[in-house]
């Protein structure tokens, strides 16, 4: 007489249409979540875009949420001649590439010694740059305007891009040390036996291997240096420092010097032109930015 031992009742063919169910009501409620989150983040965008097409009536006394009677850019040609936005628009792109592209060749240069070489004190000097990113910018305000003054860097141009790559170099040089730790060193490695020198092999070699990490940090400083407003205020000041407003100094001037009498399609038209090429940026450098982001993760 043979036995035939039941079959064992498996719990994963009882529970896979519970766990679909399961992951589908998730990802319901992930989608709920996501239009709820973009809805709350591009209302407010939207609706300045539809209000730099409109006049105060419009905007006060008529339907805000409405849209324009009509889609004019006379707002826009008053915000770039009349309020200046024109010059401060320049004068922002002038100091942003400087000191951006002074920041990633410094910080560059600083996290990939860092984090491929072994010498005395190479993580002091690591963790005096991490450091950085949990000190607030506004403590060092007061010494910073200063230590500015004394040098006669005041109002200049020249101070303020020294004071966007040290506020800059703390999460370039963290974000980067990681970065440059996950290349392989077979290719520098064969570099050097090559006779490459060390220059030679960060230029030609490694920041090529690094490419997209380096356009994500580049874009992250492009976008924090071109909305900073704090740091501005405090370095560019004295006589003469207006005519080199950047474009956030210009548009708070623009809604503070009109008092009630403020022209508010002109200053949100002028939110828009600041607004426009950090989108336009970001959706060239979409795939890099993402690239760079999770570039290492499977290493």
């Amino acid at each position: 007489m043979t036995l035939v031992a039941d079959r064992p009742t498996t719990k994963s063919a009882g529970t896979k249409p519970s766990a679909k169910r399961d992951i589908n009501a998730f990802t319901g409620l992930a989608h709920v979540a996501l239009i709820a989150w973009a809805l709350v983040t591009a209302g407010p965008l939207i609706w300045v875009v539809l209000a730099s097409f409109k006049n105060n009536t419009e905007i006060f006394l008529g339907k805000p949420f409405a849209l324009p009677a009509s889609f004019s850019l006379s707002t826009y040609f008053d915000a770039w001649n009349e309020a200046h936005i024109g010059r401060y628009f320049f004068n922002s792109v002038i100091v942003v590439l400087v000191s951006t592209a002074g920041t990633m060749l410094f910080g560059s240069m600083a996290a990939y010694v860092l984090a491929r070489y072994r010498f005395r004190g190479n993580r002091f000097i690591y963790y005096m740059f991490v450091s950085g990113l949990a000190f607030p910018t506004f403590m060092a305000l007061a010494p910073l305007f200063y230590i500015l003054k004394n040098m006669g860097l005041l109002g200049s141009y020249t101070g303020l891009v020294l004071v966007y790559i040290a506020y800059s170099l703390p999460f370039t040089v963290f974000f980067l040390a990681a970065f440059f730790k996950s290349l392989p060193y077979e290719i520098e490695e064969a570099a050097t036996v090559d006779g490459a020198s060390h220059t030679r092999k960060f230029f030609q070699i490694m920041m090529p291997m690094a490419r997209s990490g380096l356009v994500s940090i580049t874009i992250f400083n492009i976008v924090g240096q071109w909305n900073q407003y704090l740091l501005p205020v405090v370095v560019m000041t004295g006589p003469g420092a207006e005519s080199k407003y950047l474009l956030t100094q210009g548009i708070a001037n623009i809604s503070t010097s009109a008092g009630y009498h403020a022209q508010w399609s002109t200053l949100f038209a002028a939110l828009t032109l600041s607004i426009l090429p950090m989108i336009v940026v970001y959706a060239i450098f979409q795939r890099q930015i993402q690239a760079g982001l999770t570039a290492g993760a499977v290493k």
